[in-house]
């Protein structure tokens, strides 16, 4: 059975490149995401401040997927 992923909101601080941010976590935290397959094909953008869903593996608490906007 495959681990769960965890599921959060962040606030981009930084565009890093076309498909990488660094991003605030809600416990201040500061990681790397990156565009989900989906996002990337679409040639979606975000803004400084804009606030996301991010997506991390239990393995790796220092870099993400970025799912989308929180609505």
């Amino acid at each position: 059975m495959p681990d769960a992923t965890i599921h959060t909101l962040g606030q981009v601080l930084e565009n890093l490149g076309p498909v990488l941010y660094r991003v605030a976590l809600p416990n201040g935290k500061i990681i790397l995401a990156h565009l989900s397959k989906r996002l990337t094909d679409e040639k979606a953008a975000f803004a400084l401040d804009d606030r996301i869903l991010l997506e991390l593996t239990p393995y790796d608490f220092d870099t993400a997927r970025i799912l989308g906007r929180a609505g």
